[in-house]
């Protein structure tokens, strides 16, 4: 899945750090080295037209972390791959989701046990669209219940900057395996594009002065919504390499950021199980 770093241009200095592939001394070292910082993919098992494979936003999350990394020395968790896809609807086989509650939950857990490990810092890094609100909810209760104890974050791989927010809304606004993402999915994992299927894959916005939130099944004719052109994955590179940089930076700023005012929660308000 990293074979894209063999093929990098400018080649990154030094390996990712995947926390599941270490032993635990070696967390603790590193722990003790000062970092108390992780990073979690989040991604998606859905339909991504006739041209994607359905794990194109784990990938896209995955690569982008390890990038981030690669320049940071911040350790990434095990992608979260099935997700928030309802939307996608049963119409394209393939597609997997869980609600909205489910993947919620699964953050605060997944948080609850960081805090218990000793980790301080979490930065959700997410490149399924449709997950963006169950993550902004639960990074927001999750400040809450954590407050004093632990810094939670949410980042998005397609806003990370306005540069990449036009390179991915440029052929269409409700995009889904447009140029963008197949340009980085040429790059990251080019065995994966169907070539055949590329010049039958692009599909119109049909979501513009629309009112309602339409299932993708009612707004795309094939699961795809852009023009996902020939596939460049010379643009795919340079635009992965502005993801990584970007998250690189906004981890860095994290790492070493305080509130800008001092409180402390000294009562409890009230008591919660969930």
């Amino acid at each position: 899945m990293l074979d894209w770093m063999s093929r990098l241009a400018e080649p990154l200095p030094v390996q990712p750090v995947f926390l599941e592939e270490l032993a635990w001394p070696q967390v603790r070292a590193l722990q003790d080295s000062g970092m108390k910082t992780l990073l979690l993919p989040i991604g998606a098992t859905e339909q991504h037209g006739p041209h994607l494979p359905l794990n194109t936003d784990s990938v896209i999350a995955t690569s982008a972390c390890a990038f981030a990394s690669a320049l940071t020395g911040v350790p990434v968790l095990p992608t979260v791959k099935i997700s928030v896809s309802i939307g996608h609807t049963e119409k394209w086989p393939g597609t997997l989701a869980i609600f909205h509650e489910t993947l919620i939950n699964t953050v605060k857990d997944i948080a609850r046990w960081c805090v218990g490990t000793g980790w301080e810092q979490l930065i959700i890094v997410n490149s399924h669209y449709g997950n963006d609100a169950a993550l902004r909810v639960a990074v927001d209760r999750l400040r809450f219940d954590l407050v004093g104890q632990f810094s939670i974050a949410m980042r998005n791989t397609w806003a990370l900057s306005p540069e990449i927010a036009k390179a991915f809304t440029k052929d269409a606004d409700d995009w889904h395996a447009n140029e963008a993402e197949t340009n980085l999915m040429s790059f990251l994992a080019p065995e994966s594009v169907r070539q055949e299927a590329l010049p039958i894959a692009a599909d119109p916005d049909r979501t513009a002065h629309r009112v309602f939130p339409w299932m993708v099944a009612n707004t795309s004719a094939n699961g795809t919504t852009g023009t996902p052109g020939i596939g460049n994955a010379t643009y795919g590179q340079a635009l992965l390499r502005l993801i990584g940089m970007s998250l690189a930076d906004t981890i860095t700023r994290a790492r070493s950021e305080k509130p800008p005012l001092d409180w402390a929660r000294t009562t409890t308000v009230f008591s919660h199980s969930n």
